[in-house]
Parts: C-alpha cells; structure tokens; sequence
C-alpha cells in the first residue's frame, strides 16, 4: 500500500476527488455533510490498475483547522495539492504549499479540479500553478486536469498516479517503528484501537511497543491489527493501519502520541534546528507550535541567529536528527517556519556568547549529523546510542576509534585518557608498593576529571580498553603494569612460611598468635590475597587458594549428604577453619545446603 494525503483551499474539491477515485466517502461526521466542509481528516482507498493499494488521506482545507490538516500530511509520504479551475490559486493554497516544503515531502502531484466549469481559464491557473511552486518540491509535479462531476480526466489521473506510487522509494520494513496516532477509540469486545499512518517499520500481532504521549508513557501490546478494514496478522510499510492495543485505555490516547518501538527512540525535550523555509529565526517570536507527524506541541525558541535556534518543547516527543518541523504562531493561520533538527541531544549553553558559539558550530554541521563532531563533544560515546539518535555511522570516521566492543572514542580525547592512565597507576603503585594495582573503579574516577570526562555509563570494559591501549593489564578489578606483584617487603618472609605451612597441612589454618607472630596483618594479608598467595575465609581464617579444591576432593568421598562433624573429621580439622570453608563452597556453587545439619556435593 502507498499513502497519498490531499492538500489546499477549503471547498476547491479535494473530499469530492477522492470520493471519485474510491467511490468512499472520506467526511466522517454527520457535521461535515451537513456543511459540505471538512472538518477533521478523512480516510478511503481504492486499487491502482498496477494492483498496488493507495490509501487517501484527505484534509481539511480552512484556514481554521490548519492543525488538522499538518496532522494529516505531517505522516504522508506523497501529497496530492488541489487547486479549483474556477477560482485559482488562493490564501490557503499557499499555506499548504508551504507546510508541504516546511514537512519535505518530496513526492507528489497537482490535481487542477472543476475544469468543467472554468475551461477557458485553465492555461492560466495551471501557470499560475506553476508560478507558486517554483522553488519547491512540487516544482517539477506532473500537473493534471479533471472533473470530478463528469469524470473527465480521471483514468489520467489514475495512470499518474500509479506512475507516481511505482517511482517512490520503497520504505524501510526493517525500522524501528515509529506510529503518529490519528485517531483513538474503542471497540466494544475489541478495546482500546488507534489509527495511523504506518511509513517505516513493520507492525505484527503480539509485538510489544511503548506508547509515548501527551498524558501518557507506557508499554503496551498489539492485540490485533486491520488495514483497509480487513484483519492482519502483519503490516508493512507504507500503510492506514488500525492497531488494537492492550493494556491502555483510549480516553488516555491522544492524536499526536506515538507508538514506538521500546529503547530505539530518544524521547526529548530539547533540540537544536536549521531553518529550511520561511521566516527568519531570530525575528522576535518565541513561542511557537511545533508539527511534527501528528503532533502539535508548544515550544520556546532560543534564537542563535536567522538561521539556528534551539527548542525547549512543552512535554517530551521520539525525534531524530534529520527530521522536518513546521512551526507556526499559535494564533496564526500561515506557516512561520520550517525547521530540520540537526541535534537531539544538545549540550548545555551556560557561559556568555554560548548561543553565538553554538550557531556556529551548527553553521556548517551536513542536516545528516556530524559523527566526528558528536564523539568529539562527549570524548565517547556507544554507537548504539548515535543510532538511536537517528544517525548513519560509516565503517570509519576521520579522528575516531572504536574500541571495547562499540564506544566511539574521540582519537585525542583517547590519547590524554590512555596517558592519564599510565601515569596514574605508576604514581600509585610509586606511593603505596603494597598495592596490587589501582582499583578500575579509582581508575574511573580519575578520567573523570578530565574535559570532555570518561562517560558515568563506562564500564569495565572502557576502562579496561583505555589500561589496555596504555600498556596496562586490568586483573581481578585492579589495572597494573603486565606481571606487576604488590611488594610485600618485610612481610614476604612471614607470607612465604604461610605458604609453607598451608602447603603441608592445608586445613591447619592459623591462629591470630600465627599471624601475629609472623609479622602478617590485615594489610599485608589483603595485599597476599590479591597477589594470589592467600585466600581469606572470613572470621580471620586464612588458607591457600588450593585449599577449597582440595576440601572438595575429600568431601566427594563421604557418604552424601554429609554432616559439618563428618566434613571436620575428613579434612581433620577444627569448626573454627570447616564452617566458614563449607560456607566459602557453598557460596561457590560446590556444595549445596540442604539442612541446618547436613550439605551434599552438587556433582
């Protein structure tokens, strides 16, 4: 299916047109008839002779329900703009024309209507026609005549059409979804079932999605779907989509919330924009409407000069870099602007001149993204997170390294961090020689300190990736030169006759007089353990990191299950040393409590 959305002047025959092409009835309200005027968005289809499906959205042309009619383009990928032979070109032929160039609909067609009551003027308003839209992505539309009351120029106009669909880029199935609610209602056995415009992504029964709205932020299910009034299990892009849902009442649902996929869309409230068309930014409005899909929302514009501003939104929208925005005054019935975001996520603008700063780092910025320039201002950042943005990464970027399994990293900004490391851990290892190494977490912290600093979401493995690049090995949490061991110093003779001991009887823990005795506290003990020399049990026991396998090799052989009195017995020694060793294996997995008295060997 392809989706065609109607445009221009209030009773030039755009609902007439469509009724022509589908034999539907596209005004839904009894009012509508009444009045012969449209006053919400209208919905028909009909079968190209090609057998490609064409779903009509048709809007209302008065200049009082502008709203309506954004709502109905905004989501459209072909636009049908119709103008009336017997009165021309009007005021609101104009608007539409520039919401059309304002949204980037770059695909469509004019429909010149009532030829059969103005023949002779016909030259003249199709270059009239003409005349209006040089400059615009309708330039070069192919321009038709017809009536609609005596047929005339109809079967023309069906072959364009067919023309048109068949020329149009095939949409992306494969996308995160993105579904701009029209209409929400309920059905009775059936629930909650809103209405839209599918354009990218596809939809499939049980698919679990997050509706992102004006009252509401939720997840929710897909109960059942219906396109053109017949049920499917799966609907593909371009396509008029019902999608009943779970979980989520209409009276919550709103024209303007969207369905989306979960985790794939940044939802925001702040963002920097290019000016496309229209009035110059920095001219003294600031509070505007913002169109977008079918959302309307209030925003404040932060002017940085006639061609840059940012946009603080009134509640949060799923937008992406390279989207289209039209923006008009609230009491207007014109386009002010046309706007394409060029950063979702923009950096905080707290110093004097930042605006003046910002415009120009905006000026030459491709309405595509700037990856080098994204990476840069962060120093990292995950890919995945510029995807969501709704940027296309190359296999390579100038200045940019990927490292740990998908962050971005800024190629200098790599540079000071790799060399931080290095001479962070020389310094601390210079200052305390016991040290095993510096714990990552410090390591963290200290690349913090940095501008631009480590991101808070880098794990281990950033900052691994960083020791790494420094020449540096990260064990058991601690980064540290390749074979570095804490010098124990005094404390090596008393931790070597430990060893010696253990290694003869190694369930003959010792005593704090041992300990004590051999020059061993808590410190140089800490430092043993993480050399791997000693295993500490808790309760100051103290073994070799051999000891819990050799336990298990003699447990094995009891009778299971078996008794702490048993497990003494076997491995011949005292509670004091057996009960925090069961409970070291039993932490481990090796052993398995099944009472307050007896435990078994999980095999």
């Amino acid at each position: 299916m392809y989706v065609l959305a109607t445009a221009g002047h209030v009773d030039h025959g755009k609902s007439t047109l469509v009724n022509a092409l589908t034999g539907m009835e596209p005004d839904r309200w009894a009012e509508e008839r009444k009045r012969g005027l449209t006053i919400d968005l209208g919905f028909a289809w009909a079968t190209l002779p090609s057998g490609r499906e064409l779903a009509f959205v048709d809007v209302p042309g008065h200049e009082k329900f502008l709203a309506n009619m954004l709502a109905g383009v905004g989501p459209a990928p072909i636009v049908c703009l119709v103008v009336a032979a017997d009165k021309g070109w009007q005021a609101q032929s104009s608007d539409h024309r520039d919401a059309i160039t304002a949204l980037g609909i770059t695909r469509g067609l004019v429909v010149i209507t009532r030829a059969d009551l103005a023949p002779e003027s016909l030259p003249a308003t199709e270059a009239q026609v003409r005349a209006e839209l040089r400059g615009t992505p309708l330039a070069d539309a192919p321009v038709l005549t017809v009536s609609a009351t005596t047929g005339d120029g109809l079967d023309e106009l069906v072959a364009t059409l067919d023309a048109v669909t068949a020329e149009a880029p095939a949409p992306d199935s494969e996308a995160r979804l993105r579904l701009w609610v029209d209409r929400a209602f309920t059905i009775k056995g059936a629930g909650t079932v809103v209405t839209g415009t599918l354009t990218a992504g596809t939809l499939r029964t049980g698919d679990r999605l997050r509706l992102v709205g004006e009252t509401s932020d939720e997840a929710t299910a897909v109960r059942g779907l219906q396109s053109r009034n017949s049920s499917a299990e799966v609907v593909a892009p371009s396509a008029r989509v019902a999608v009943n849902l779970r979980e989520v009442a209409a009276d919550e649902i709103h024209r303007g919330d969207a369905l989306i996929t979960d985790d794939a869309w940044p939802i925001v409230e702040i963002i920097d924009v290019r000016r496309t068309m229209g009035q110059l930014l920095d001219e003294g409005v600031h509070g505007l409407m913002l169109h977008i899909g079918t959302a309307a929302v209030p925003v404040h514009m932060r002017p940085f000069d006639g061609d840059h501003a940012r946009l603080t939104l009134e509640r949060p929208l799923p937008l992406q870099v390279t989207d289209r925005i039209v923006l008009r005054s609230p009491g207007s019935r014109n386009v002010f602007a046309g706007v394409v975001i060029l950063d979702v996520d923009p950096p905080g603008l707290s110093r004097r001149g930042a605006g003046t700063r910002r415009a120009l780092e905006l000026t030459d910025r491709p309405e595509t993204g700037d990856i080098l320039a994204e990476v840069a201002r962060r120093g990292a950042v995950e890919r995945a997170r510029l995807v969501r943005f709704g940027l296309t990464i190359p296999d390579a970027v100038e200045g940019v390294d990927e490292i740990a399994g998908g962050w971005l990293v800024h190629r200098p900004t790599l540079e000071k961090w790799v060399t931080a490391a290095r001479s962070t851990v020389k310094a601390k290892l210079a200052a305390e020689p016991l040290a095993a190494g510096v714990p990552e977490k410090a390591l963290a912290e200290e690349l913090r300190r940095f501008e631009p600093p480590l991101p808070n979401s880098g794990g281990q493995e950033l900052v691994s990736a960083i020791a790494s690049r420094a020449g540096l090995e990260t064990v058991k949490g601690m980064v540290r030169p390749p074979g570095h061991t804490a010098d124990l110093g005094p404390a090596e003779a008393g931790v070597a006759e430990l060893e010696r001991r253990l290694a003869a009887n190694p369930f003959a823990a010792p005593e704090a007089d041992d300990l004590r005795e051999l020059r061993l506290g808590v410190r140089e003990l800490a430092v043993a353990e993480r050399a791997g020399r000693l295993l500490r049990l808790g309760d100051g026991v103290v073994v070799s990191p051999r000891t819990p396998a050799q336990a298990m090799r003699l447990l094995a052989g009891l009778d299971q299950p078996f008794t702490t009195s048993a497990a003494r017995k076997a491995l011949g020694t005292t509670r004091r040393v057996v009960i925090p060793l069961l409970e070291y294996l039993d932490g481990r997995g090796w052993t398995r409590r099944i009472d307050n008295t007896s435990r078994e060997v999980v095999r």
